[in-house]
């Protein structure tokens, strides 16, 4: 009798693991909360949500938020800078446990996938977009063209993508996005003799460094600054330097993981999985009988590229958000489709597939948000935070900065919006700093950095459905991450020494 290999467990298996974990904890942490103000622009005034359930309506003054404690200029709730509800410090109350059951956990991704219904929107608009550009041919021919040009200096698309998605996490917070861009890059990768763990890693590493070490992402630095009551601009030099230094060492990490496998591809981490991913990604493409690149082809996928252009502008000029996004795509499948002179049967055929091929990547990370619902529910992430403020408390000032680079890592696990994260905590820990002598700006660089690092793996963000795309299991990117996290946890760890030493 053969015994059945058994493999690691799909994403789904992961987070369900995860959500239940989350669950066990509503029984074990107790249950509290901070009051939350909230800004209300309508009627121009504050409210106070307290944690037994009644409210107060306050005056929009700097005197209100001076007596509450909340050390932010009230101007950047009227400019909406801020725009969540805010902790208060020292108000953190327990409340009655509200622990989540059986029924809780089943319902829970299905709230997930709701609440996430705008990502799922955008990414089976994407999908229906290259499944058109797949079937005209435009990609395969694209990717021969592109072979040819980079002949030997394979190594320049790894520097290129990693280094144009950083730009993009830097500053405009570059992330979700992204997942359109691994159904284009990856067969790019594979043909240069590359495995998918190297696109993935250029993609996904590209966009963590970015916002690891923020320099302008409104959605990151600016709010997180808000909400210490400092200037984004504080300590943005040391961050500059931490994203030059950490996407260089990011680099040379994956140039070293890729030239390895190009010279022996069992090295590999996916190599047995190497020819269900040609077959996946490159299954019409052949390079010995090379596909003509057309000027009706070259057409497409300029407009194509060009609609990530048009994607960045809008993003980081005009404020857009998942609507205006998948709005874009559906109109440059149509533009594409037009172009391609499809007829209108074929085109919603190629349309209909190519989202299909998304559609359980896209219940990943509905299924990833349920965790984040647990959590809220179950009453138990204010927990987490004021028992992790009380225990920095009275330390000297270069071991409160690493535990609170490990704070934030623990927080970012169970917290993964950078702006959710920020508004809760900084209102509460930014204070801590002061106690120490140290200025506000560090525990702003702790907070990017202890977040950023544990996005490198956390279920709760957006890796297991970026593995989802190339049916790549969980450990496998723990074998080729960790070691490249090592590096940048202690590289962070003496960023944030030198940032409060000076």
């Amino acid at each position: 009798m053969v015994k059945r290999k058994r493999g690691f467990p799909t994403a789904f298996t992961v987070l369900f693991i995860v959500l239940i974990f989350a669950a066990i904890l509503t029984y074990v942490v107790p249950s509290g909360s901070y009051a939350k103000l909230i800004y209300e622009p309508e009627r121009n005034i504050f409210t106070v949500s307290r944690p037994d359930g009644s409210k107060e309506e306050l005056p929009v003054s700097q005197d209100t938020l001076n007596k509450l404690q909340v050390k932010v200029d009230v101007e950047k709730f009227k400019d909406e800078s801020i725009n969540k509800p805010v902790a208060i410090p020292g108000t953190y109350e327990r409340v009655p446990s509200n622990p989540q059951g059986f029924m809780e956990v089943l319902k829970a991704p299905i709230t997930g996938i709701y609440d996430t219904i705008d990502i799922i929107t955008f990414l089976l608009i994407i999908g229906g977009v290259i499944g058109i550009l797949n079937s005209t041919g435009a990609f395969d021919a694209g990717i021969a063209s592109l072979s040819k040009a980079t002949k030997g200096r394979e190594f320049l698309l790894i520097v290129i993508v990693t280094v144009l998605i950083a730009l993009g996490g830097t500053t405009f917070g570059l992330a979700e996005e992204t997942i359109a861009l691994y159904p284009i890059l990856i067969p790019v990768f594979v043909a240069a003799g590359y495995d998918a763990i190297v696109s993935i890693a250029a993609l996904y590493m590209g966009s963590s460094i970015g916002t690891m070490f923020s320099t302008v992402n409104p959605f990151s630095s600016v709010i997180a600054s808000n909400a210490a009551g400092i200037t984004f601009t504080e300590g943005i030099s040391m961050r500059i330097i931490g994203l030059v230094i950490a996407t260089v060492l990011t680099i040379l990490y994956i140039i070293n993981y890729g030239r390895k496998i190009k010279n022996n591809p069992e090295k590999s981490l996916t190599y047995n999985e190497r020819d269900a991913i040609k077959e996946k990604f490159l299954k019409d493409y052949d390079p010995n009988n090379v596909i003509e690149f057309t000027l009706r082809r070259k057409l497409m996928l300029i407009i194509f590229g060009l609609s990530f252009v048009v994607m960045t502008w809008g993003v980081s000029m005009k404020q857009w958000w998942f609507m205006e996004m998948t709005a874009l795509f559906l109109f440059v499948a149509l533009l594409i489709g037009f172009i391609s002179g499809m007829g209108e049967k074929e085109f919603v055929n190629k349309f209909i597939a190519g989202a299909a091929d998304l559609v359980g990547v896209a219940l990943i990370v509905g299924v990833a948000r349920a965790i984040n619902t647990i959590m809220d529910k179950g009453l138990i992430s204010d927990t987490i935070l004021y028992y992790s403020s009380n225990a920095v408390q009275g330390m000297n000032s270069s071991l409160f900065m690493i535990f609170m680079l490990i704070i934030f890592i623990v927080l970012g696990f169970f917290i993964p919006s950078s702006s959710g994260l920020a508004v809760l905590a900084m209102p509460i820990m930014a204070p801590l700093a002061d106690s120490v002598g140290l200025s506000r700006d560090v525990i702003v660089s702790a907070y990017q950095y202890g977040q950023g690092l544990i996005a490198f793996i956390t279920p709760t963000g957006l890796i297991l459905a970026t593995l989802a795309l190339v049916d790549i299991t969980y450990d496998k990117w723990l074998k080729f991450i960790l070691p490249l996290m090592g590096y940048v946890a202690a590289f962070a760890a003496v960023m944030l020494l030198i940032q409060a030493t000076f």
